[in-house]
């Protein structure tokens, strides 16, 4: 197989074809970019994601970190990684000049993102959660909690973290029972439990800056009462360095199916009554500004499940291409066995990764890049919307790739057969990393609730109109054949989908409100299957414009080929399954939501 991450074509094809993000520098915010800065930032993650991210990806997958109990141990080629990714300085890429980072656009950061994610998703967790974390700070800390946490954190010196679910409070916030008390200083005293914290103990950086989720006691009750700390692993003396270890201690390791590489860990705080924090912004406000981290998290999960995807899909094509098996119908020749990718099963196989693959990364592109409009953005009406567009698709941006790139890693599986099985072959790792991220970042059903009963509503409806402007835009720009046909079928499903909601609206004022609770997931792969498939004729009536080229080579023209293809396959395999969900939803259907605890 080759070490080829992402092709040279895929990239600049998603990157500057369709989403032209070249011309973000076009705009102030930009201005000192160009092109080939956007080129060689891809050229170096890809190089530094193919020589040290790479190598040791199953290697990790196999050597698990352990814990001795005084600290963690992971092999040594995570560290060597790790550091070459905050050298290069790609944890503080996105962030201002003002704030000490280089100010690329998030749709650059997102592609360079692609190699990393496609080449070792444990280790890349460490940087990726660390940016995260500063970018909370960054937006809703203090100028002394900037101040004294996000230099280091931009360079990698240290990590950061997101501590919010506790062993008796998954999804489910409001039951939380982690507290914090101000102290005479301001500070704040922390005690509790944390569990599925993913980076909360390892030796990789001087520090881990961990955002921790409490109630200080006399707020409200519920989510409304909830406060976010900042709770540092260790302490800073007078002169702002490291000092005292605080009382955060690791109570454990937990043992996850895929993603080994990544310290998934139990965490008390305050085990011995001194564990000290500081608030972030207001006290009560801070599921407020956890959701930006969250929602951050969400693109990054979905995009991530759409590389780990991709690479196991890239994986079995080149076993497609070189294991002979059988003979082919049309070219039947007794003593020569044909490669399995003439096969009419295994084309079917690979058509379908390949749709959800390069379909899940489209669509995260086009949420990184919408991100770049709304900050390019100086008319607030237009702002707005565009914002409302962010919100309402990135229950989509989490929840479709997230479902859709396990499928096509246990469609890899598949296509190798009794292989795939096997540890000696890296498809099943695949499927096992990927299997985490319909989990992560809150569950695709949250995702489905997230989605019907809020984000389509919020505004009058702002975000949908703005996403049905974006789709017409698109759609009254078509002018090829291939595309033209899909995007007829898909006019009968927008008008499906304006009914649906039409319809649903009634059932969430009525006494059926609970089949929609049961029945939320109908609606996302409704509306979902519906943006996919718009994605997908985004990407076709680009790629069939540029089959018509007269400098078009031969290996272009392949790949254009091929877009056109997958798009015809999802048109025609994957987006008319939404019949079903539709006439569930017409139905108001009970069957779930009827069903009693003790008839399982």
């Amino acid at each position: 197989m080759t070490d080829k991450l992402i092709p040279d074509l895929e990239m600049n094809f998603q990157l500057y074809d369709v989403l032209q993000a070249d011309k973000l520098c076009e705009h102030s915010k930009f201005e000192e970019h160009n092109k080939d800065i956007f080129t060689a930032t891809l050229a170096t993650a890809e190089q530094i994601a193919t020589k040290l991210f790479l190598p040791h990806n199953h290697i990790a997958d196999k050597n698990e970190p352990t814990f001795d109990g005084h600290k963690v141990s992971m092999i040594p080629d995570v560290q060597i990684a790790y550091d070459a990714f905050c050298e290069a300085g790609f944890i503080a890429g996105r962030y201002s000049f003002e704030d000490g980072g280089m100010q690329l656009p998030e749709v650059v950061m997102t592609a360079a993102s692609a190699y990393f994610m496609a080449a070792n998703p444990s280790t890349t967790s460490y940087p990726f959660l660390t940016s995260a974390a500063a970018n909370v700070i960054c937006h809703f800390g203090s100028a002394s909690l900037k101040e004294q946490f996000m230099p280091r954190m931009l360079t990698g010196e240290f990590t950061g973290t997101m501590a919010l679910t506790e062993p008796h409070a998954g999804s489910s916030l409001a039951d939380i029972t982690t507290s914090a008390v101000k102290q005479e200083d301001g500070t704040y005293k922390i005690k509790g439990s944390k569990i599925y914290i993913s980076g909360g103990d390892h030796e990789l950086s001087e520090n881990i800056i961990h955002l921790v989720l409490a109630k200080v006691p006399g707020g409200p009750a519920g989510v409304k009462g909830i406060s976010l700390m900042v709770v540092p692993k260790y302490r800073f003396d007078d002169n702002g360095e490291r000092g005292n270890r605080n009382d955060v201690q690791l109570a454990g390791l937990l043992h996850k199916l895929g993603y080994r590489g990544t310290t998934s860990t139990a965490l008390t705080f305050g085990e011995n009554d001194d564990c000290y924090g500081y608030l972030v912004g207001e006290e009560h406000h801070g599921l407020r500004y956890m959701f930006m981290m969250m929602n951050e998290a969400r693109i990054g999960v979905g995009f991530g499940a759409a590389m780990i995807g991709y690479r196991g899909y890239q994986y079995s094509l080149a076993y497609a291409k070189d294991r002979t098996q059988g003979r082919h119908a049309e070219h039947s020749e007794p003593d020569k066995p044909a490669p399995i990718v003439l096969h009419g099963d295994v084309k079917r196989m690979l058509l379908a990764q390949k749709s959800y693959t390069e379909g899940g990364m489209a669509l995260c592109m086009y949420g990184s890049h919408l991100i770049d409009r709304i900050n390019t953005c100086d008319d607030a009406e237009e702002k707005l919307a565009l914002k409302e567009l962010l919100d309402l698709l990135t229950p989509v941006f989490k929840a479709w790739p997230s479902e859709f790139g396990p499928k096509a890693n246990d469609l890899g599986i598949q296509v190798l057969g009794g292989s795939g099985y096997t540890r000696e072959y890296y498809s099943e790792q695949f499927w096992r990393d990927n299997r985490l991220n319909p989990i992560h970042e809150g569950t695709n059903g949250i995702q489905a609730l997230d989605l019907s009963f809020r984000k389509l509503w919020q505004k009058d409806g702002l975000g949908l109109k703005t996403l049905q402007r974006e789709v017409e835009k698109d759609l009254s720009q078509i002018v090829t054949p291939k595309t033209g046909a899909m995007a007829k079928e898909l006019a009968h499903y927008l008008k499906a989908l304006h009914d649906i909601i039409v319809h649903v609206s009634g059932t969430i004022q009525s006494d059926k409100q609970a089949t929609l609770l049961a029945n939320a997931q109908a609606l996302m792969n409704v509306f979902a299957q519906i943006v996919v498939s718009w994605i997908w004729i985004r990407q076709a009536r680009v790629a069939e414009d540029k089959l018509g080229a007269a400098d078009v080579t031969e290996k272009e023209a392949a790949f254009y080929k091929g877009k056109i293809q997958a798009a015809q396959y999802f048109i025609s395999w994957e987006l008319p399954t939404i019949e079903r969900d539709l006439k569930i939803l017409k139905q108001d259907n009970d069957v779930c939501s009827d069903m009693h605890p003790d008839w399982f």
